[in-house]
């Protein structure tokens, strides 16, 4: 911006660049140069061009094209002139402000978001998303960052909040705080690691990415200044912003800057004066007129010009209390509003009087001494110097110097109260005499300087002492006298008056001020501080005036008149009386602008107007000034009186294009004016009268106007503006006015109308109008205002039930109208999906309208359905969003909800409404799907998973709707699910192998279970659409591969039908329990019946097993060569597998309801304790055929004599192996491999060790019964050694597999190993020995055998 007070040169250069740029086009007239320029260049051609291509008699309608043109150039032509006429109101506002200060306490307003900006960071962001980026995130922040930028980033709703200029950075940044807040909450607890910390992390690294490449250092800093320039703007800003709100040029405003002196503070304080002085003078007009306003009541019009005068007097009293000695530039921020209420009458002089005291001046004189011409006498080596002295202070003396050279340039300063004060200067000489005591004075010169004197050193000629016999001697001195603040003239005038300066004689006037409103012309006398007499200016008149007859002295008269008074001075020269005629015009605050009998000549001869001789005139660059602004029209605006304008349009029209400025502007104002803004605002309004209803009546206006068009306003701000003018309509005086227009009142209530229509919309449309609860707290703003709105009066409040009837239709029409967007939404969606999934969309794009249409015909029941679910989760995301960041609209920052206690019920009436409305859709939907198809089970699920966890909606109108609809279909599906495992059971053990699944491929048959879900996320932090619910549900997989089931329970070595069974009952109760029934007695119902089937399902299973078992037992061979096969031990694992199951499939938690479990426990107990009694009975069957063999060698038999002649003849003559051992080794061959298939298949310890215990113990048994049976008897040699090798080994075995001492040493094993010692001793006597086999040896031997 060029600087206003720039040096007239440039001025004048750039107004005579201007001026030859423009052309006149008509003699006389003045236009402005930018309208000049326009008219040259536009319209002088297209004329000039029409006038030779047209003939003579134009058509009708080019000649109304011609006059359009010409009505549209006058219509902006006025439309400049009162621009340019408002900017001069503008300016000396900001010149010399007494009313306002720049407010320091609003809040700052953030830089706003682009469209170019969003773009930016949604490439930002998906660029992170991409991974090109180097920002290290961990996989929870990832899909916050995901969720945030599907969301929100690409929402709708904040592209059109962007585009109105609603959405700043800091509202991005807040609305990513809330969205990872939950997930932060929700993540588990981390040793050392607090949430606060990585909530911090995340948000450092959510910066990260919104800054991307940029500095932050250079972000910082363009923040800093644009929060600066927020805050308070200095003179030269205020300028420059007004001139590109109302248009105005560079060169424009300096013409007026210079004509106006807005740099001169005694100027403008005088304008203000003049224009109070108006006011008062308009009022009384008013008053004597009877021309009153149309008020509401007749009583208030003689309130009215009391409030006009009470205004006025207030306005008086504030620039009275400004300081008038104040130095430098006025500081804008410094300001301090006057708080004296006093009303000033400026008629009552006597209490206004001032005496001679009251003038006090002080000034500061600076003397500089250079040097001494013309001193000869002296020796060129005599030492001289200088002294000097204002009388009345103290002394001062230069450096010494010598004669040849006296020179110094010594400044001494001084201080004094006269006006003319007396200074002398003395030049001395060092004496050289022994006995002198003093210095020699050579000469002296006493000057009487003023403020007027000139400041450039001068040659005085100095009064020569006798002892100096240089006459010609002159000093070189400098002095300067500053004049102070309070003094604005001074000089040397002829007097003469009625009541002061009687005599008509030359003395010396200054003009003080001693209060802005207080003035005096003050004589004084040399070396005086009091002035001799003076003359308060309160009332006079100053005008120009002819040479008084019969009065010698003074060539150039004005005089100062007062009613009975009339006091004429003269000064010696022209130029002298327009400066003081000039300054006491400003000091009398009169309205008459005196011009000089010169100016009016000249601007006679030119044929000027009136009005001209008004233009203001201070020195010479003044009345250069007001020629260089007549000149260019500018004139007109800068004499135009304001008391004669109306200001109540100007204001608005000023307001208006303000706020048109601000809503343009960078930042996200929302409606609010920055503090400059208002500060000139504010100052014009006190400055000017507009009244405080209408300023917010025109305000709320626009801001009306700009909100129907799109643009986001504060409701907060709105609510101020209405609460203003609703009081002072309802005559509650916020501004101390009384009065009230009928067209305020009118206009009140067409507004209140409006804004009732508005706030209506905006609850109707409240999550495009506040999109993500921003800005923040602006629903809660907008229903405090419709409170306010509804309200009847100022003082009687609104039922609270009629504000929440208004707010219920409101959300119902909310309802309706967020589905059908939702709806719509969804359906453009799944036709772009199925666009790009048809066959046809890879054919040439001509056909794919066609296509589409043919895409909506294909309706099948499962697209249907598919479609209903993802409006589902389009429901469920609306509706969290709506508790997210609207639910809490009635929420104080304190946490107080009682001014909007009844919100949250009318938010789960509109979320009632809502689920309604899909509702409708949904029953549609599932009435066209198959009866035998569950995959509408994921809706249900989708569904109740976000009902049940809502306190308001669980149980709610819908829920329970979904219920009805669901409960059926649910015990239906259970009922054909019990129907079709029971067959499973029977058909499957029919045909059952039993053996292990592991040895399976793919012959298990398939399961048909609805499309559930069994392992729903849990973790908030995965990226679905919903948080904490799968969509993508899939089918449940069918038992083509055993290894799936290893997800479900540990156990894969059963039988196929029994793990069918288990699978099926688990992933059915799994699925019940998935399911979540809300209502406790069905879902108890339920559960017990799951229960109960599979307490049956596997009491079934349990007794089918048993009889298999038995089966399978009763077939196999009695002989060594039985092995325990895969089968068996398959059915034993059925039975563990049974148990497990059981005790998670059948077990109740209440009283006497755990019977289910208890019962099939007990089943499991009684037929794995059987299947152990068989299994035993089947190895006590093998050792008693083992026993058999042997009782061949019974003592006293056929067999055993033939047998023992044979073997010792054959045994003379071959190695005859030893009989018996190949039984013995064969037996203990079965029972080794039976304890490793048992321990190698069967999955239970306990039935393991108890089936090891009987095992052993019954053998045992039968052993010794065997031996028992032959106590008369003596043991074959060959029958010893079987029993030896067999007792031994299957002690040790049974050892080894973990049978306990006391079940191995029991009193049958003590009995069978006595009897086989004792008999071993007999053998070896008889026989001579053992060969290698006995009791004692026997471990040995075993080891050998190992």
């Amino acid at each position: 911006m060029l600087d206003p007070s720039s040096s007239e040169e440039e001025s004048d250069g750039i107004v005579e660049e201007e001026s030859k740029e423009a052309m006149a086009p008509q003699a006389g007239s003045r236009i402005s140069p930018s309208r000049t320029s326009e008219s040259s260049g536009g319209l002088a051609p297209s004329s000039s061009s029409r006038s030779s291509a047209r003939p003579t008699s134009p058509s009708p309608s080019a000649a109304s094209e011609e006059k359009e043109d010409l009505e549209k150039m006058q219509r902006e032509e006025e439309d400049r002139k009162k621009k340019l006429q408002l900017y001069v109101f503008v300016m000396r506002c900001v010149a010399y402000p007494f009313n306002a200060k720049q407010p320091t306490d609003m809040a700052r307003r953030q830089q706003k978001i682009t469209k170019q900006q969003l773009q930016q960071t949604k490439d930002r962001f998906q660029a992170f998303l991409n991974g090109d980026t180097q920002i290290v995130a961990d996989e929870a922040f990832i899909n916050a960052v995901q969720s945030f930028n599907e969301v929100f980033l690409k929402s709708d709703r904040v592209a059109k909040m962007v585009q109105s200029g609603g959405f700043s950075a800091n509202d991005f940044r807040e609305v990513f705080k809330r969205h990872i807040e939950k997930r932060v909450r929700s993540l588990p607890e981390i040793d050392g690691l607090s949430k606060e910390t990585v909530l911090s992390s995340w948000m450092a690294k959510f910066d990260t990415i919104y800054r991307g490449d940029e500095d932050p250092r250079k972000a910082q800093q363009r923040m800093t200044a644009s929060a600066a320039s927020e805050l308070i703007l200095s003179k030269d800003q205020l300028y420059e912003m007004f001139q590109n709100i109302l248009g105005i040029k560079k060169f424009e405003h300096q013409l007026l800057y210079q004509a106006c002196q807005l740099d001169n503070l005694d100027e403008q304080a005088a304008q203000i004066r003049r224009e109070l002085d108006g006011r008062l003078q308009m009022a009384d007009q008013i008053a004597r007129g009877g021309k009153f306003p149309k008020f509401v009541s007749k009583e208030m019009e003689a309130m009215f010009i009391e409030e006009l005068k009470s205004s006025v007097n207030q306005l008086m009293a504030n620039l009275e209390s400004m300081p008038v000695s104040k130095g430098g530039e006025f500081k804008l921020q410094k300001l301090k509003r006057g708080h004296n209420t006093s009303i000033i009458d400026m008629g009552q002089e006597d209490e206004n009087t001032l005496s001679k005291s009251d003038v006090v001046l002080s000034f500061t004189l600076e003397v500089v001494i250079m040097e001494v011409v013309g001193l000869k006498s002296l020796a060129p080596n005599r030492i001289v110097y200088c002294t000097m002295e204002v009388e009345g202070g103290e002394k001062l003396q230069t450096d010494q110097a010598e004669a040849s050279k006296p020179t110094w340039g010594t400044q001494g300063d001084f201080t004094t109260t006269h006006p003319l004060p007396g200074v002398k200067v003395k030049l001395f000489t060092e004496s050289t005499g022994v006995l002198a005591l003093e210095d020699k004075e050579l000469g002296r010169v006493v000057l009487h300087p003023t403020p007027n004197s000139p400041k450039q050193s001068e040659l005085h000629k100095m009064t020569v002492t006798k002892a100096c016999p240089d006459h010609d001697l002159r000093i070189k001195l400098a002095i300067r006298m500053d004049k102070p603040q309070n003094m604005k003239h001074c000089g040397y005038l002829w007097a003469f008056g009625k009541n002061v300066w009687k005599r008509w004689k030359k003395r010396f006037f200054v003009l003080v001020q001693v209060s802005q409103y207080t003035f005096a012309m003050c004589s004084y006398r040399e070396k005086k501080s009091e002035p001799q007499e003076l003359l308060q200016l309160d009332g006079y008149t100053v005008d120009y005036s002819d040479p008084q007859p019969g009065l010698d002295g003074g060539r150039a008269f004005f005089n100062a008149v007062k009613e009975g008074d009339t006091v004429i001075f003269a000064s010696d020269d022209e130029q002298d009386r327009i400066l003081w005629v000039q300054a006491m015009y400003r000091a009398t605050g009169q309205s008459h602008k005196p011009v000089p009998p010169t100016q009016v000549q000249k601007l006679n001869s030119k044929g000027g107007a009136s009005a001209q001789m008004d233009a203001p005139i201070s020195q010479f660059s003044g009345l250069k000034d007001a020629d260089r602004a007549q000149k260019h029209g500018m004139d007109e605006f800068i004499s135009a009186n304001p008391c004669s304008f109306d200001h109540a349009s100007l204001f608005e029209m000023v307001q208006r294009l303000t706020l048109d400025h601000r809503l343009n502007d960078t930042f996200c104002c929302l409606g609010w004016f920055s503090p400059g803004q208002v500060f000139v605002l504010d100052e014009y309004c006190a400055r000017n009268g507009v009244r405080g209803c209408h300023r917010h009546l025109c305000y709320l206006r626009d801001l009306l106007e700009r909100a129907e068009s799109g643009a986001i306003i504060d409701p907060t701000l709105l609510h101020y503006s209405f609460a203003f003018c609703a009081s002072h309509v309802h005559g509650n005086r916020p501004d101390g006015l009384s009065t009230v227009k009928v067209d305020e009142k009118e206009r009140f209530e067409d507004i209140k109308e409006r804004l009732r229509v508005i706030l209506e919309n905006q609850i109707v449309n409240f999550r495009y109008c506040f999109p993500f609860g921003r800005p923040e707290g602006a629903l809660k703003a907008t229903l405090s205002l419709l409170e306010r709105v509804l309200m009847k009066d100022i003082a009687t409040p609104v039922p609270p039930e009629e504000v929440k009837g208004v707010i219920r239709k409101c959300l119902e029409q909310a309802a309706q109208l967020n589905y059908e967007r939702i709806k719509e939404y969804a359906t453009i969606e799944g036709k772009k999906r199925e666009m790009f999934e048809h066959p046809v969309f890879c054919l040439a794009s001509q056909v794919m309208d066609l296509t589409i249409q043919n895409v909506g015909r294909l309706v099948t029941p499962a697209k249907k359905l598919e479609e209903t679910i993802r409006l589902a989760e389009l429901v469920i995301e609306v509706l969290q969003q709506n508790q997210e960041h609207h639910a809490e609209a009635a929420v104080t920052s304190s946490g107080d909800q009682s001014a909007f206690a009844w919100w949250t019920d009318l938010m789960v009436e509109h979320a009632e409404n809502f689920l309604a409305l899909y509702a409708i859709d949904m029953d549609a939907a599932l009435e066209i799907q198959s009866p035998e198809s569950w995959d509408s089970f994921p809706l249900f699920q989708l569904l109740n998973d976000f009902l049940r966890t809502d306190y308001h909606l669980c149980n709610g109108k819908f829920h329970k709707h979904l219920q009805d609809l669901y409960a059926p279909l649910v015990v239906r599906y259970v009922d054909l699910m019990e129907s079709s495992i029971a067959q499973s059971i029977h058909k499957g053990f029919e045909r059952e192998s039993w053996e292990p699944v592991k040895s399976l491929t793919s012959n298990l048959p398939n399961v048909n279970l609805p499309n559930v879900n069994l392992q729903i996320p849990k973790v908030p932090n995965l990226p679905v659409p919903v948080a904490g619910l799968s969509v993508n549900l899939p089918q449940m997989p069918s038992f083509s591969t055993p290894s799936w089931m290893a997800a479900i329970y540990d156990s894969d070595n059963g039988s196929g039908t029994s793990e069918d069974l288990f699978w099926k009952l688990e992933a059915l109760q799994t699925f019940i329990r998935d399911l979540h029934w809300p209502e406790e007695e069905f879902a108890k119902h339920l559960e017990s019946r799951i229960q109960l089937m599979s307490s049956n399902m596997i009491e079934n299973c349990v007794k089918r097993t048993r009889m298999a078992f038995e089966s399978k037992l009763t077939k196999s061979s009695k002989s060594t060569d039985f092995r325990i096969s895969p089968t068996l031990c398959t059915m034993f694992n059925v039975m563990v597998d049974a148990k497990d199951q059981s005790a998670k499939l059948c077990a109740m938690e209440m009283g006497q309801e755990k019977q289910y479990h208890t019962q099939i426990d007990e089943l499991i107990e009684e037929s794995v304790k059987d299947m152990i009694q068989f299994l035993v009975a089947k190895f006590v069957v093998i050792l008693e055929s083992v026993l058999a063999k042997i009782s061949r060698y019974d003592e006293g038999t056929l067999f055993s004599s033939f047998l023992s002649f044979t073997v010792k003849a054959a045994s003379k003559y071959v190695d005859v192996p030893k009989p018996g051992m190949d039984v013995a080794d064969g037996y203990v061959t079965f029972v080794r491999h039976s304890q490793d298939i048992l321990r190698d298949k069967v999955n239970e310890e306990v039935y393991i060790e108890r089936l090891f215990d009987q095992w052993y113990t019954a053998t045992m048994n039968l052993l010794g019964t065997w031996l028992t049976e032959r106590m008369e008897q003596q043991l074959h040699v060959y029958q010893l050694k079987i029993l030896i090798r067999i007792t031994k080994k299957k002690y040790r075995d049974f050892r080894l597999q973990g049978v306990l001492d006391s079940t191995l040493n029991s009193k049958m094993y003590d009995t069978v190993r006595n009897r086989l010692t004792i008999e071993e001793a007999t053998a070896s006597v008889r026989e001579g020995g053992m060969q290698g086999i006995s009791m004692k040896d026997s471990d040995e031997e075993d080891e050998d055998d190992d």
